[in-house]
C-alpha cells in the first residue's frame, strides 16, 4: 500500500514537471515605447522583425528581439498592421495611410492615403493588409463619424500598392483582419461575427455563417479547408470545410482573444486580453492555457518557425523559444 502511494506521488510529480515544461518558454521584456501599446508584430526570419503601435511607434530588431531601435514614420496615428511580401518589400498601416518599404524596412514612405472624400466624408481606419500575388493585395478596415462606425472598407491594389480601388463589401460591419492561403482563396473577419470568403482572387466576396454575433478579430488558415477565427468573449471558431460550417470550440478563456496562428497542421497559439496565451496540439480541437508571465493585454502574435513573439500594453513583448 505504502509503495503504491509513493509511486502515485512520483507519477504526479512527473506529470506536474511535464506540465511546467510544456508551459515554459515564454519570457517577458519591454521595448521603450514612450508608454505606447503595441498592436502589430512581424518577422521575416528568426532575427529580423518589427513591432508597432500607438502614435506611430515602430521599432526594429536584427537580433531576434534582444535589442530594438526605434524608427520614425512621421505619423501620429496608431499603426495597426505590418506585412512583408518578401524580405525587401513591406507595408505598414496607420490611420487611412499605407506606408511602404522597398529596402527591407530600413526606411518607410507614405505610398498611398485614403481620404474622407473617398467615403462620403467619413474617416477611414485601416486594420489589416495581405497580398495574394506579386501585384494583387488587399486592405480592410472601417469608416467612422464622431467615433461611430458607419461602414466597412475593402480595397484592392493590382499594381503592387501604387494605386488602390475601394470595392463594395457585402457587409457594412467593421472588417478587421484578412488572410489568404493562395492566390484565389481568402477570408475576412470582423464585427458582429462577420466572415467573408472569396474563391476567385477577391473578384467576389460572399458571407459565411459564423453562428455568432461576437466580434472576430483574427483569422488564420493553414490550407484551403482548415482555418480558425478568434474574438470577443473567448470565442474560438474552427472549420474543416473552408468555412461552409464553423464549429465553436470550448475556450479556457472568457476574455477577448485577439490573434491566432498555427505553425503546422497540429500546433497553434492564441493570445488576448489579460495576458492570455492558449495552445493547441490537436488542430485546434482543444486549447490549454499557458503561463505568459503577465496579466497585461496581448494584441498581436507572430511565429517564425520555432520562435514566437506576442506584443501588448506599454511596449510589452513576450517571446517564446522552444
Amino acid at each position: 500500500m505504502r509503495r503504491r502511494v509513493i509511486l502515485a506521488i512520483i507519477a504526479a510529480a512527473l506529470m506536474f514537471a511535464t506540465i511546467c515544461r510544456a508551459q515554459s518558454g515564454w519570457t517577458t521584456a519591454r521595448v521603450t515605447s514612450g508608454g505606447n501599446d503595441l498592436n502589430a508584430v512581424c518577422f521575416i526570419d528568426s532575427d529580423k522583425g518589427w513591432v508597432a503601435g500607438d502614435h506611430g511607434f515602430v521599432a526594429y530588431t536584427d537580433d531576434g528581439g534582444a535589442s530594438w531601435v526605434e524608427q520614425h514614420l512621421g505619423v501620429d496615428h496608431s499603426i495597426n498592421d505590418i506585412f512583408f511580401t518578401n524580405k525587401e518589400h513591406g507595408f505598414a498601416l496607420a490611420g487611412g495611410s499605407i506606408f511602404e518599404s522597398s529596402n527591407g524596412g530600413r526606411s518607410w514612405r507614405e505610398a498611398y492615403k485614403f481620404s474622407p472624400a473617398d467615403f462620403d466624408g467619413a474617416t477611414p481606419e485601416l486594420y489589416s493588409l495581405r497580398f495574394n500575388g506579386k501585384k494583387r493585395g488587399w486592405v480592410v478596415g472601417s469608416t467612422s463619424r464622431n467615433d461611430e462606425i458607419v461602414n466597412s472598407i475593402l480595397a484592392i491594389t493590382r499594381d503592387g500598392g501604387e494605386t488602390w480601388q475601394v470595392l463594395k463589401a457585402p457587409t457594412t460591419q467593421e472588417l478587421i483582419h484578412i488572410d489568404f492561403v493562395d492566390e484565389k482563396r481568402g477570408w475576412i473577419v470582423g464585427a458582429g461575427g462577420a466572415i467573408l470568403h472569396t474563391e476567385d482572387a477577391g473578384e467576389t466576396w460572399v458571407k459565411q455563417n459564423s453562428e455568432t454575433e461576437a466580434t472576430l478579430y483574427h483569422v488564420d488558415f493553414r490550407n484551403e479547408k482548415r482555418g480558425w477565427a478568434v474574438g470577443e468573449k473567448g470565442t474560438i471558431l474552427r472549420t474543416e470545410d473552408a468555412g461552409i460550417t464553423w464549429q465553436k470550440i470550448t475556450s479556457p478563456a472568457r476574455g477577448t482573444l485577439l490573434s491566432v496562428q498555427f505553425i503546422n497542421d497540429d500546433d497553434g497559439w492564441i493570445v488576448g486580453r489579460g495576458g492570455v496565451i492558449l495552445r493547441s496540439g490537436n488542430r485546434g480541437q482543444t486549447w490549454i492555457a499557458q503561463e505568459s508571465g503577465t496579466k497585461q493585454n496581448l494584441y498581436a502574435l507572430y511565429f517564425e518557425k520555432k520562435n514566437g513573439w506576442a506584443v501588448g500594453t506599454n511596449g510589452l513583448i513576450v517571446r517564446y523559444q522552444r
